[in-house]
């Protein structure tokens, strides 16, 4: 499988997805104020999932294996499997 660089398109769909999300907060998912603090935004979150779908990776484990190599740079956290 050849990779394209896949920064530009990364930050672009995060940046329009935090866009969204402060412009629509009820779309984002309720929290509770006490407890673990999430490692990921929502809007990190939701580009991760998205850039899995729009590349065509079926298998999440694929996905993070793939993510952790060519995107570990974009993003402070990436979740582990089963994560």
């Amino acid at each position: 499988m050849v990779t394209p660089d896949l920064d530009s398109p990364a930050t672009a769909l995060h940046a329009k997805i935090d866009d969204l999300l402060k412009e629509s907060p009820h779309l984002a998912p309720w929290r509770h104020t006490v407890g673990i603090a999430p490692q990921l935004t929502d809007a990190e979150l939701v580009t991760l999932v998205m850039m899995q779908a729009m590349l065509g990776f079926t298998s999440e484990a694929k996905w993070l294996c793939h993510a952790s190599c060519h995107l570990r740079h974009l993003f402070l956290y990436l979740p582990q499997q089963p994560g």
